[in-house]
């Protein structure tokens, strides 16, 4: 009996064999899986910092779009300023006022051409109703046989851009009659019937 026991205990070096076994296989696991994080980690710092230069890059390039947006109007409104640079020395020599109302004429309709090439029209606003999206009325004035909210004098244009209005149109405005607008006193209601 003494036999079977010692048969069924492992001996120690057997055992610790298998254990060892396992230490060691833990220890490559642990390795590798450090080796891989700092593989990640260093992939997640590069991506960090390309991400960062990509901002940069794109902040840079956007400030310059923005800066220079306006170039291509610039160039076209410069010819513009050369006409009244022109005109403005021509008209100390000139003595006839109708060439300089003429010359002035001309460089109006150039900048106007100019300026619808970019988009910007003027819009049309004596005789048609009062708008709030497109009007501001400066003031209300009655007018005989003219109905209530029709615009009377266009007092500085208005301009849309691409169909957006970009300055409304500054108007006088008609307003309804003065009976219409008082209200009507008691003796006024009361001698009517």
């Amino acid at each position: 009996m003494i036999m079977e026991e010692n048969e069924k205990q492992p001996t120690g070096p057997q055992e610790e064999k298998p254990a060892a076994e396992a230490v060691d296989e833990s220890a490559k696991k642990i390795a590798e899986t450090e080796q891989q994080l700092a593989q990640y980690k260093d992939l997640f710092l590069r991506k960090a910092a390309e991400f960062e230069n990509y901002k940069k890059r794109a902040d840079n390039e956007s400030a310059t779009i923005i800066k220079f947006a306006t170039e291509d109007l610039i160039g076209e409104i410069i010819p513009v300023l050369d006409d009244f640079e022109r005109f403005l020395k021509s008209a100390k020599e000139q003595k006839n006022h109708e060439v300089l109302s003429r010359g002035v004429e001309l460089v109006y309709q150039k900048l106007l051409k100019t300026l619808e090439s970019q988009g910007v029209k003027a819009f049309e606003t004596v005789g048609k109703e009062f708008d709030v999206h497109y009007h501001d009325a400066l003031m209300q004035v009655h007018r005989e046989g003219v109905p209530p909210h029709i615009i009377l004098e266009e007092v500085e244009k208005g301009y849309l851009l691409n169909d957006k209005v970009i300055r409304h149109a500054k108007v006088v405005v008609s307003s309804a009659s003065q009976q219409q607008d008082s209200p009507q006193t008691e003796e006024q209601t009361s001698g009517r019937t």
